[in-house]
């Protein structure tokens, strides 16, 4: 990938749904190329969908709760297990396997107190757990779903260009 990729990750990170002629536009190709590029990126699994982004107030999901998880036990089953059941789980946004005292993060949006505690009593009935600590968000300071395009994966196309003249 080069920089005309990352200024078009950065414009559909944006907004996905801007015209390829647009895009085009904005980055100086022509839309064939720019098409081209995007199937490419879409293909490699660079881009791994489009979707519409939600107001968790709007559509009733605005108690975010954070769910620190310490695992009862260590092996392949219980992961492949409690994996599969938070996959299940349609309240949970994000799960992370972490380093350090906590053992997995979730990221759950539920509409109150009353739907995170049936969450929490499926949650613990699924499979065993050695500790679960929530803490619930008073306040969103931030959210994106922007990724940060640093310059490590992009190559520079000039200094490229300039080795293939020496």
């Amino acid at each position: 990938m080069d920089e005309i990729d990352k200024k078009l990750l950065a414009l559909l990170q944006g907004d996905a749904t801007v015209p390829v002629a647009q895009l085009a536009e904005q980055v100086g190709l022509s839309p064939t190329p720019v098409w081209k590029r995007i199937q490419k990126m879409e293909q490699g699994g660079v881009i791994t969908g489009r979707v519409a982004l939600l107001d968790p107030e709007q559509i009733g999901v605005g108690l975010i709760v954070f769910v620190a998880i310490e695992a009862h036990e260590h092996t392949p089953q219980w992961l492949t297990a409690f994996a599969e059941t938070v996959a299940g789980m349609p309240e949970v946004m994000d799960a992370y396997r972490m380093a350090g005292e906590v053992d997995y993060m979730l990221r759950v949006a539920v509409a109150d107190m009353t739907e995170f505690d049936g969450f929490y009593k499926r949650l613990i009935a699924s499979v065993p757990l050695k500790n679960v600590t929530s803490r619930f968000a008073m306040e969103r300071l931030k959210q994106t779903t922007a990724y940060p395009l640093g310059t490590r994966a992009f190559r520079d196309r000039r200094a490229n260009d300039s080795e293939t003249e020496s």
